[in-house]
């Protein structure tokens, strides 16, 4: 497997969803959950419609069992992921065993081969430089939810690692880019 990189720039991830907005609500919907979750992309191909919608709206978390290191695991959807989830959803005709990601041709979820096309394709669009691929999604998460200030504590359970420093090199934080940390508790 070759090495990529997170997506550290906002307005780069914004663009990204314009870009998959006005190409397909699926896609929208699977960068989204790929960046607000950290799930594997092989895990999101797997979900269906009943893993995560019941009685018309989506599920405030996702219980799943990550497919390498057969840890339960469970996933805030958040609120960017209801939005995507309830525009993508709210029109469909659907059966709760449909997959979530379903391909236009079967009805089978897309392939790792397809993801990859289309994660790639909009971030060349929008002109992100280095190399992009689907595991992207899940480094933009932990990037960014380490720099708002989750604890590296969560991020090495969450991707299953045994040290901060093999969590910080996988997410793509440089020794140049640690922060100082201020611990104010402000009695």
């Amino acid at each position: 497997m070759e090495y990529v990189d997170p997506i550290r720039d906002i307005e780069n991830i914004n663009a990204i969803k314009d870009i998959l907005r006005t190409q397909s609500q699926r896609d929208l919907l699977l960068f989204v959950f790929g960046i607000n979750t950290g799930i594997r992309i092989s895990d999101l191909l797997s979900l269906k419609i009943a893993d995560v919608w019941e009685e018309g709206k989506g599920k405030e978390f996702l219980c799943l069992k990550d497919s390498k290191s057969e840890e339960e695991g469970a996933f805030y959807l958040n609120g960017k992921i209801q939005e995507e989830l309830q525009a993508y959803l709210g029109p469909l005709d659907f059966s709760p065993e449909d997959f979530l990601f379903k391909s236009k041709k079967h009805a089978q979820a897309i392939t790792r081969q397809q993801a990859y096309r289309i994660i790639n394709k909009a971030a060349k669009e929008v002109g992100i430089p280095g190399k992009i691929g689907t595991h992207t999604l899940r480094k933009t998460f932990g990037y960014h939810a380490y720099r708002k200030g989750i604890a590296i504590s969560i991020l090495m359970k969450t991707f299953h690692h045994h040290s901060s420093s093999e969590t910080l090199r996988y997410i793509g934080i440089h020794q140049d880019e640690l922060r100082l940390v201020k611990v104010d508790v402000n009695l």
